[in-house]
């Protein structure tokens, strides 16, 4: 979806920008690669730079409740430094790397609910305008998809996904937010466990995975949150059914694997009370592949960014 807008700050008669991406998903840690497509308004200008910044819809959980912000968790320019005449049209080709721990938003080709998009920001003779949005389409990397696949041959349903602000104390998180993908618990562990939340860190030499569970009360004892994390290599060639289903026992268990870490925080977020995306998904049955989809997902990059106020 792309919107091409007139400069506001130079007014009718400004240039406008229109950034088209190239088709397909992007992955996390690889490249985004486009064109920035301007054409001149009534008079010369000249453009000091152009800029495309990586925005996500963020949810931040603090005393007064929860509150939605656009968060820039990138940025690059990639042009700038010429004149654009009155009337010329003049394309720039980009080609970018994206963070590493880039949200997921599609799996086997279903959106999840969660929305980024790419802003374009035009400088020019001193003013900037941020012109054109356009969606921005991640899918999961392969260790990513396994796992996410093993949950559902194991029976886990997909509930909702989103991102929250804040850290997740004792790994190595780079951005200001992380996601959280929330499952059903399959039938052997539903008189366990409410649900399993599941966050993925990827980095150059691996991936962290953090999960986390809303444990069941029972007669003499209440409820509680408890999390295990493991580190896998992107190439890492495993049973995953056999050790997913390991790390959901040990969690279950309340045993925690991962290296010499044994303890989990979450840094200004409180566990267990991300607000579900994907209204209408809970309990749905996965077990085959396209399976962990979200029956209902937010449409309209447009809907989903106006209004919203930034966060950096």
């Amino acid at each position: 979806m792309v919107f091409k807008r007139l400069l506001g700050s130079l007014g009718v008669g400004g240039p406008t920008v229109d950034t088209v991406l190239n088709p397909g998903p992007a992955l996390p840690g690889g490249g985004l690669s486009g064109e920035v497509r301007l054409k001149g308004g009534d008079a010369d200008f000249d453009i000091e730079h152009i800029t495309l910044e990586l925005v996500a819809r963020v949810e931040a959980e603090h005393d007064g409740g929860e509150s939605e912000g656009v968060v820039v968790f990138d940025r690059f320019v990639v042009g700038g430094g010429f004149r654009l005449s009155a009337g010329e049209e003049r394309g720039v080709l980009f080609s970018v790397t994206l963070p590493w721990e880039t949200p997921i938003t599609e799996l086997y080709g279903q959106p999840l609910g969660v929305v980024l998009g790419v802003r374009t920001e035009l400088a020019v003779a001193g003013a900037k305008d941020k012109g054109d949005l356009d969606q921005l389409t991640v899918g999961p990397l392969p260790v990513q998809e396994a796992i996410l696949e093993a949950l559902g041959q194991l029976g886990f349903g997909f509930r909702s996904a989103d991102l929250e602000y804040g850290r997740i104390g004792g790994t190595g998180q780079q951005l200001p937010f992380f996601q959280e993908i929330e499952l059903a618990p399959a039938p052997q562990y539903a008189h366990q466990v409410n649900e399993v939340e599941l966050t993925f860190l990827a980095s150059p030499g691996g991936m962290e995975v953090v999960l986390e569970a809303d444990k069941r009360g029972g007669l003499f004892s209440e409820g509680r949150d408890v999390v295990t994390r493991f580190a896998v290599g992107h190439h890492d060639s495993r049973d995953w059914n056999t050790e997913v289903d390991g790390w959901i026992r040990q969690l279950v268990e309340h045993r925690t694997s991962y290296g010499s870490h044994a303890s989990h925080g979450h840094e200004g977020h409180r566990p267990g009370m991300g607000t579900a995306v994907a209204a209408g998904a809970a309990g749905l049955a996965v077990g085959v592949v396209g399976g962990m989809v979200a029956a209902e997902v937010v449409d309209g990059v447009g809907d989903f960014f106006e209004g919203d106020e930034e966060e950096e």
